[in-house]
């Protein structure tokens, strides 16, 4: 706290113990020694307060950012949840026959024929999208690979 020397500390001994007399000065010394005591303790005290409330404000600090972290965690999840129905509905309405059949207008076989063509390739390039994506690389087949 205060850098005293020894040599000064002699001094203020040798003051004390003219101005107080050896009667008084070991009741003022233990006086004063109880004070240093609760003053220390209680700088120890206000030390450990400032701690705690730093500590808290960093776990604060860390449950704003983890809920923050959820919040985009959902919001992901919802739009991908989203994006996938509206693909599936799309793929269903496509093997349903798409508007046409919803509005009762009779669909031929070929018709029936190419809806299935194209919602196969439609998923063929979604697949393939959603490789690319994701970094997946996908192997290329030789022109004649059924001979």
């Amino acid at each position: 706290m205060f850098d005293f020397g020894f040599s000064e500390m002699v001094i203020v001994a040798i003051v004390g113990l003219i101005v107080l007399g050896p009667e008084r000065l070991p009741k003022v010394a233990r006086q004063a020694g109880q004070w240093l005591g609760k003053l220390q303790r209680y700088v120890a005290d206000v030390k450990s307060d400032i701690n705690r409330q730093m500590e808290l404000d960093d776990l604060r600090k860390l449950q704003s950012e983890v809920t923050g972290a959820a919040r985009d965690i959902e919001s992901t999840l919802q739009s991908t949840l989203s994006e996938t129905r509206s693909t599936f509905d799309s793929i269903n309405a496509d093997l349903g026959g798409g508007p046409a059949a919803e509005a009762g207008e009779p669909a031929t076989d070929w018709d029936k024929v190419y809806a299935h063509r194209r919602t196969r390739d439609r998923i063929r390039e979604r697949r393939i999208e959603r490789e690319k994506e994701l970094g997946h690389k996908r192997p290329r087949h030789s022109p004649h690979r059924y001979s």
